[in-house]
């Protein structure tokens, strides 16, 4: 289980259950109107199944194609939408003095997954050093900044990003 193709399967799952917490045992969008701008006229629902079908697609792609080209899509995928979440999560929970639903989740799930799931891919050789783990992790947190900004727009961007990103990397990373 601590191949890259196998944790990755994880993803999904793990994001349906902070999903869970934010949103059937707490109420998130409740808290983050408290402190942020409402930019996010889609439901939390839509949200969940837009990601994680985004985020299956990129999975599936990656065991057809299982080059690095595509494991840094999953990986930013990863990056964006639970790893810089989990930070966002523990560190405005702090900062407001405020639990901010979905912390527990981040740090019990998001963390320890994605970091099995990180060093299993510099393991196998799709990360092949810290400055690529930092490009993705700036990229993830840029994306993420931008989607918190503008809003859900950013979701279309990002897909076409990663298309053009792949189609230019796919023959260069060996």
């Amino acid at each position: 289980m601590n191949k890259f193709k196998n944790l990755i399967v994880l993803g999904p799952l793990i994001y349906a259950i902070h999903h869970f917490e934010e949103h059937i045992f707490f109420n998130f969008r409740e808290w983050r109107l408290k402190y942020f701008s409402d930019n996010n006229s889609i439901s939390t629902e839509t949200i969940l199944i837009i990601l994680s079908s985004l985020l299956l697609i990129f999975i599936f792609f990656y065991l057809i194609k299982n080059n690095r080209a595509s494991a840094h899509l999953i990986l930013f995928f990863l990056m964006t939408t639970q790893v810089v979440n989990a930070f966002f999560h523990i560190f405005f929970s702090f900062y407001y003095t405020d639990f901010s639903p979905g912390a527990i989740t981040a740090t019990l799930l998001y963390l320890p997954i994605n970091f099995l799931i990180f060093q299993a891919a510099f393991k196998e050789g799709y990360i092949k050093s810290k400055i690529e783990l930092c490009i993705i992790f700036l990229l993830g947190i840029s994306t993420f900044a931008i989607f918190e900004i503008i809003g859900p727009v950013i979701i279309g961007l990002s897909i076409i990003v990663s298309f053009l990103y792949y189609t230019f990397f796919k023959n260069k990373l060996v």
